[in-house]
């Protein structure tokens, strides 16, 4: 089906888009494993008060550092999903400059 080079950039996008979606489940995932560990650490220690910093386990705050570290990478999203189609339609762009020579 994508025999001509145009195709071969639609299929490539088509590989990008599904990166994308595979590394949002991935992070979705981690989000949820990270959350739920936090949960449970409060469970079985008892930690009842967050603002009590004496009643926090290591657990506890390397979940919390976790998040915290986790909390930036969505933002990188878009602009990797914006970089990705850019070097895509450069690449289309290119190559209809080759066929016009």
């Amino acid at each position: 089906m994508f025999n001509s080079k145009k195709g071969q950039a639609l299929a490539e996008l088509g590989k990008i888009a599904m990166g994308i979606v595979a590394f949002a489940i991935i992070m979705v995932v981690g989000f949820l494993i990270v959350a739920e560990g936090q949960n449970q650490i409060v469970t079985i220690d008892g930690i009842l008060d967050e603002t009590n910093d004496s009643q926090k386990t290591v657990g506890y705050n390397a979940t919390v550092t976790l998040a915290n570290a986790m909390d930036d990478i969505p933002a990188w999203v878009p602009i990797i999903v914006i970089a990705s189609i850019g070097a895509v339609l450069i690449g289309l762009v290119a190559m209809f400059r080759k066929m016009g020579q």
